[in-house]
């Protein structure tokens, strides 16, 4: 594996602490800006906000940009906003900076970053190499955002965005320093790339992905009142178990890469399908403390295993234009925490108990097995199966590319 792909890992490592770590801060925020903690949750839905937003947008107004300056451009969008929310006045300056400046480039980053990774490598390795960029944002759940919340609760929240927008600045280093000259081919363009985003298979795998990952979001929103409420744990035992979730996290997006590389639809059946088991079987064990434990890790585990074959499912039948698709799936991952957040918000609501998510979750991620199936059904009726990304030798940064073109390679 390159080092490019480092440099691509820690700027994830920044993005996901950014992105998470707002939770954790709520209630000093809220203090300090004189509001209250439920208003201050509207930053969380003003992230996701700009992301949903910001994929599509910035990857369309960036279709002619060259891709490592593309990348350095966006990760200074990042490292700007994150420094702007740390001086922000006031609460509407402080969303405004987490919508335009954090949640913007997010997506339009993980979508150009999958892309520039899966070119990084060779054809049997593109899949390792996009869940080598995510183990970036798997790190952060683990040591980041703990940190960050910590630094935040005793310096100040401010400090805390300091800290992250110096992360932004490591990481334009290692992107101008590590990622190679990655071209624009020359037979792309803003309309070939939304061609390809309108394909059925693309609309049926960022589909897959809304559904899929919601069951994720739908239990890992209320963790917290589970950890609480009915494992019995006490406050300081809630970062304990996220981090056990996040290590699960970690060693999903290990398992995924190589999975993925091998065998791309299977991948993603196997891991929808263990995610299902997992949430109903989490529903029984979160009543007996340690097997509890046991199921949050393997809850992050499979749960993150599925986005990677999601993301290299959108890239490849996005075929020789999959950037705008790359993005939108982080749109879709978005939309999928939120929609996950409010289906298990309101089985809560409605008195069924803290543990109703598992099963709401496990609901939602049958649909996106479902999709998933019938998607792979109509792949094996046309005999088109699950193409590479990108066809050919790697770039390298010794020999940087001024034009290639991408030519999808057959198998599945």
């Amino acid at each position: 594996m390159p080092l490019a792909l480092l440099a691509l890992a820690v700027s994830a490592f920044g993005i996901g602490t950014t992105e998470f770590v707002m939770m954790g801060l709520l209630p000093q925020v809220a203090d300090d800006l004189g509001t209250s903690v439920p208003t201050a949750g509207h930053l969380v839905s003003a992230y996701a906000i700009g992301v949903v937003v910001g994929a599509p947008l910035l990857t369309a107004l960036g279709s002619r940009v060259p891709r490592k300056r593309m990348l350095l451009l966006l990760m200074a969008l990042f490292t700007v906003g994150n420094l702007a929310s740390a001086l922000a006045p006031g609460f509407g300056w402080l969303v405004a900076g987490r919508v335009l400046a954090d949640g913007l480039p997010h997506g339009a980053f993980f979508g150009l970053g999958a892309v520039v990774a899966a070119r990084l490598v060779r054809e049997d390795r593109q899949a390792r190499a996009v869940a080598t960029m995510f183990l970036g944002l798997t790190v952060a759940n683990i040591l980041g955002v703990p940190a960050a919340t910590l630094l935040g609760q005793h310096l100040g929240w401010r400090a805390t965005f300091l800290v992250v927008s110096a992360i932004g600045l490591l990481a334009m280093a290692a992107l101008a320093r590590l990622v190679p000259y990655v071209p624009v081919d020359e037979r792309q363009g803003l309309g070939r790339e939304v061609r390809a985003l309108g394909r059925p298979q693309v609309l049926l795998g960022l589909l897959t992905a809304v559904f899929g990952f919601a069951g994720v979001f739908a239990v890992y929103s209320y963790l917290a009142s589970m950890t609480t409420e009915v494992m019995g744990f006490g406050d300081s035992t809630v970062t304990i178990v996220l981090a056990l979730f996040g290590l699960g996290m970690t060693g999903g997006a290990l398992a995924a890469g190589p999975l993925t590389d091998r065998a791309l639809r299977p991948t993603l059946y196997g891991s929808l399908a263990a995610l299902v088991l997992a949430l109903v079987a989490f529903r029984f064990t979160v009543h007996v403390p340690w097997l509890a434990l046991v199921t949050v890790v393997v809850l992050g585990a499979v749960g993150f295993m599925t986005t990677t074959p999601l993301q290299m499912l959108v890239m490849n039948k996005a075929k020789d234009a999959p950037t705008l698709a790359s993005a939108s799936n982080h749109s879709a991952f978005n939309l999928a925490n939120a929609g996950g957040a409010w289906a298990g918000g309101a089985a809560v609501a409605a008195g069924w108990g803290w543990t109703s998510p598992t099963l709401v979750g496990a609901g939602l991620t049958v649909v996106g097995l479902v999709i998933a199936a019938v998607a792979g059904l109509l792949d094996r009726g046309t005999g088109e199966g699950a193409s590479r990304v990108v066809a050919g030798s790697p770039l390298t940064a010794e020999e940087p590319e001024v034009s290639r073109t991408s030519t999808p390679a057959s198998g599945s």
